[in-house]
């Protein structure tokens, strides 16, 4: 990923932060943020280390809905871990509960959204192509690699058979 699109990421994540403030009348740390989620995932908020992930991948392809909606989606996970998270005898609150939808609502002026509609073929792997008795699969590189390291053996779901690499012509 590009500096240039990492540092809106980060300026996009501290505009957030300066709203809630501007709102709530207090001041939240900053958190660390990494972009190196995979998988079909936006983002995430780890709460007791105070970071935020993101795709990259997703990022990229998404770039104005992803600083409009997911890092608001993010950074209200963390406020609202801040304002009524665990700890102190505070009682646990639901990841998209209503303190999240009211953060999202009156703080960002967002609908709350729990997830994304991103196209995910940006994300499409390659594959390996393995064979049972009865039909053709579609092995993820991971999955392929688990297998010639011997970590792993896979089974087709319908005939039960395990999977062995298909011969290519």
């Amino acid at each position: 990923m590009s500096a240039q699109l990492e540092s809106l990421l980060h300026q996009r994540v501290d505009a957030c932060f300066s709203q809630a403030e501007a709102r709530l009348g207090r001041t939240f740390p900053r958190p660390r943020i990494h972009c190196n989620m995979r998988g079909r995932a936006a983002g995430s908020a780890r709460l007791q280390t105070w970071e935020l992930r993101f795709n990259p991948a997703l990022y990229q392809a998404n770039q104005q809905a992803f600083l409009a909606e997911v890092v608001p989606h993010e950074v209200a996970h963390l406020l609202v871990y801040a304002l009524w998270g665990e700890g102190r005898g505070k009682a646990r609150v639901l990841p998209h509960g209503k303190q999240w939808q009211s953060v999202m609502r009156e703080v960002f002026n967002l609908e709350p959204r729990t997830t994304h509609s991103f196209d995910l073929a940006v994300l499409a792997q390659p594959t390996v192509p393995y064979r049972c008795q009865c039909q053709l699969h579609q092995l993820s590189i991971r999955r392929h690699n688990k297998v010639m390291r011997g970590e792993a053996r896979y089974h087709c779901r319908r005939c039960h058979t395990a999977l062995e690499r298909a011969q290519t012509e």
